[in-house]
């Protein structure tokens, strides 16, 4: 009912008696609104039963207790320490490390501190580690795909690689590359020549490398832009030969021009420095690879490439045979159906997982010492028996492989993101 002058007017609000001030038009309305703002739910949730408020008190809870544990192994080490007449320093990093490093990617000798030494070590493991993921991703990929071949050698034997070397331990298979294989090669005065390019023998494996240089960085810097461009054209190629289906011959026809600029540029831009051997048992130019870090690289590529590839298997097998068969109606070929439509999908099963054995070989790379490769977990060793420093050691130590491991997780995250099907 419509009140003049608009006056105070008792307003009953779901069982609360509550004052107003209502206008003289539209009273009733004004009413409904006034009391849907100001008027309490008839019955709310007792605490103790929001789900909310557990899930934040379970969380305090398990806080509480790692912080507890945590204090409790603090207190203890601290105790211990003070029992064995130690101090809690990492003042011994900046003392003479006193002994020698195998293999370095820079400059040290036994004069320099142990913040060198372990810097060496890092160097060595980021070394297994970078190229391990490239070639492991590649062997993986490989064999992955090779099992949905028709060719029944290639099948059995993709299938018969992935089974093996899966089911050895890791430790054994380093073994067996280092002593039964790169151990056995021949002395310098014999070495093996592959194509006067590659000259191995039990002084190591030198391979063709380039001169770093001007025109090296000029060159890469092209190779990255024309990779770039490349994608993106292999991209909108797929994208028309799918939706349209176009031929894809005019960017077929560029990508090869790309192609073609790629290796004029690695051949000649990079300024290729090929091993020569003037006298027996002697090797000039080139990159050496010592026998530890072969070995230790080939069987973790060799290792983790299994695992890759029956990743690679499962994410293939997860596409929709709809898809496949949708994609052989089109007239492409089998080669072209994998390319074009199945692999791209396969992708956002396959990276996820891929995380994880990228960061477990780079932990596995630990496993080093076994064969006498001078990684971060070597010296770290060493370390520790010169120094007497267990717990500032293996704190350092785990430091670094978890710090390895973020950046590998972070990486892939990133490239998880970018493979995943967007709603529009």
């Amino acid at each position: 009912m419509a009140v003049p002058g608009g006056r105070c007017l008792p307003v009953l609000c779901r069982g609360s008696l509550r004052l107003a001030l209502i206008p003289s038009v539209g009273t009733a309305n004004v009413v409904d609104v006034f009391c849907a703002m100001t008027s309490r739910p008839e019955t709310s949730v007792p605490l103790w039963r929001d789900d909310r408020f557990w899930k934040i008190v379970f969380q305090l809870v398990v806080a509480g207790i790692v912080i507890a544990i945590l204090g409790l192994f603090i207190h203890n080490l601290r105790v211990n320490l003070e029992r064995a007449g130690l101090e809690f320093t990492f003042s011994f990093l900046t003392n003479s490390a006193g002994f020698s490093i195998g293999e370095t990617l820079i400059e040290y000798s036994p004069s320099d501190t142990y913040i060198r030494a372990l810097l060496v070590g890092i160097l060595n493991t980021l070394r297994v580690v970078l190229a391990g993921i490239v070639l492991t991703t590649i062997l993986g990929v490989i064999a992955g795909v090779a099992t949905f071949s028709d060719n029944w050698l290639l099948h059995k034997l993709s299938l018969l690689y992935v089974e093996l070397v899966r089911n050895i331990p890791l430790l054994l298979q380093l073994i067996f590359w280092y002593f039964p294989v790169f151990l056995s090669l021949p002395p310098p005065q014999e070495q093996l020549q592959v194509m006067g390019l590659i000259y191995m023998s039990k002084t190591g494996i030198y391979l063709p490398w380039p001169t770093i240089g001007l025109p090296f960085w000029l060159s890469l810097g092209a190779v990255i832009a024309l990779a770039i461009a490349a994608w993106t054209l292999l991209q909108r190629r797929t994208r028309a030969m799918v939706e349209r289906a176009a031929s894809g011959r005019p960017q077929a026809i560029a990508l090869s021009l790309i192609g073609g600029i790629v290796v004029v540029l690695i051949a000649l831009g990079f300024n290729w420095q090929i091993p020569q051997s003037p006298d027996p048992g002697q090797v000039q130019g080139g990159l050496r690879l010592s026998l530890e870090y072969s070995a230790i690289l080939v069987g973790l590529v060799v290792y983790t490439g299994a695992f890759i590839a029956e990743i690679v298997r499962g994410g293939i097998q997860s596409v929709s045979k709809g898809q496949w068969e949708a994609a052989r109606s089109l007239g492409l070929t089998p080669s072209r159906v994998m390319q074009l439509v199945v692999f791209p999908q396969a992708m956002r099963v396959i990276i996820p997982p891929l995380n994880s054995q990228y960061m477990n070989l780079a932990k596995n790379s630990s496993l080093a010492l076994a064969i006498g490769y001078p990684d971060i977990f070597s010296v770290a060793s060493t370390s520790l028996n010169q120094t007497g420093r267990p717990v500032e050691v293996f704190i350092l130590l785990m430091a670094i492989y978890l710090l390895i491991n973020l950046i590998i997780s972070l990486g892939m995250n990133r490239l998880n993101q970018a493979v995943q099907f967007t709603e529009h």
